[in-house]
């Protein structure tokens, strides 16, 4: 039992502990302090989801269906595109940090690009359901759900971390220019992941 929770989550961080999409705004909502709670909540709980639908064997479903993630594939494409522009556009016209002041994002679109960058994302059906659900049958039938729980503390405790202790980087993000570099860092990164998601496997 507890190999396979240690096991599952070493892989689980070893997958999510990326910079993606996902990371970079969970840490820029996390520096502005903005529905910091509900984004962890959606990322980590969409990580359980996928998890648990891995390890009880619906990856096999996805491979059969390769239509259907290559319809994903080019949504999250296009999504990563329009975020990347509106990341460039941030960096260009840059901000200092301050408490009710700014580009505030509303509660319900944090929450939809939350969403949409977890679910939108082709490569979190081959990593998180197809791989860890792959490497969670080494451990028998039933340690395969003590594997699955392992990934989903993972999950839960990196999220956790990098919304929350994102606050402390809140003096550094004072400065206008540090906002510019964060904002184009992350437009450059949405843009890579863009091309790499339309390019041939």
């Amino acid at each position: 039992m507890i190999s396979a929770v240690v096991a599952g989550f070493l892989s689980g961080a070893a997958l999510i502990i990326a910079i993606g999409a996902q990371n970079a705004f969970v840490l820029r909502q996390g520096i502005r302090r903005e529905h910091v709670l509900p984004i962890v909540v959606v990322c980590a709980a969409s990580d359980a989801v996928l998890i648990a639908l891995g390890v009880a064997g619906i990856g096999t479903l996805v491979t059969a269906a390769p239509v259907v993630l290559e319809i994903v594939r080019w949504i999250g494409a296009a999504f990563l595109v329009g975020y990347a522009i509106f990341a460039a556009r941030r960096a260009i016209r840059p901000a200092a940090l301050v408490v009710g002041k700014g580009d505030a994002m509303s509660l319900v679109a944090a929450v939809g690009t939350a969403v949409a960058l977890t679910w939108l994302n082709p490569h979190v059906y081959l990593d998180t359901v197809l791989l860890l659900g792959s490497l969670s049958t080494a451990h028998g039938s039933s340690g395969r759900w003590w594997f699955a729980a392992g990934a989903i503390v993972a999950s839960v405790a990196w999220f956790t971390a990098l919304g929350f202790g994102a606050r402390l980087l809140r003096g550094l993000f004072a400065k206008p220019m540090a906002w510019r570099i964060l904002d184009l860092s992350i437009a450059v990164v949405m843009l890579i992941l863009a091309v790499m998601l339309v390019l041939p496997h």
